[in-house]
């Protein structure tokens, strides 16, 4: 039976790539990425934790971990792309977790914390063999950055778009 989700029952915590909460992240994401991609689990998870933990830390970045009961359940990641964008990496949900609306409430909060940091634009890669990100990304309102027509491993990695509304102060001028 899949439980619903409840932000109630949810905590977000602002962590350090090595902080134990973002442990179970980085490991699924290894034993999936590795299982799609034809790579081992060991070196998709060296490649994840061989990147370069400042990318994802204040002001520029931030790595996000949800848990429900003290337990990790989604997560993901930003770091700075340009000015004006933030790049989206990492988003993940737990496998004994999926169905419950955890891919969009992970967006949302990466979304919130990037305009907060002053972006006004969020881009994202993701690989060809991940149609399940594709289509959270398409139901979150990002814009495909490639022809839907050409075939997942032609295309090779699927980029995203999103525009941010722009901040308005106290007096409704946009910042």
């Amino acid at each position: 039976m899949t439980q619903q989700l409840s932000a109630q029952d949810l905590r977000v915590h602002r962590v350090a790539q090595d902080d134990p909460l973002a442990a179970p992240l980085l490991a699924e994401l290894a034993v999936e990425y590795s299982s799609r991609y034809d790579r081992s689990p060991g070196e998709m998870h060296a490649s994840l934790r061989d990147y370069p933990a400042t990318e994802f830390a204040p002001p520029h970045g931030a790595l996000l971990v949800v848990t429900r009961d003290s337990e990790p359940v989604a997560g993901g990641a930003f770091q700075r792309y340009d000015v004006e964008t933030a790049e989206l990496k990492r988003i993940w949900t737990a496998r004994e977790h999926r169905r419950q609306g955890l891919g969009l409430f992970v967006l949302a909060q990466l979304e919130a914390e990037i305009e907060l940091r002053g972006y006004r634009r969020v881009y994202l890669t993701t690989g060809p063999r991940q149609p399940e990100a594709v289509g959270l990304y398409l139901a979150a309102g990002y814009t495909a950055l490639y022809d839907p027509a050409v075939p997942a491993e032609e295309l090779g990695k699927h980029p995203f778009e999103k525009r941010l509304p722009a901040v308005t102060d106290a007096l409704g001028a946009s910042a």
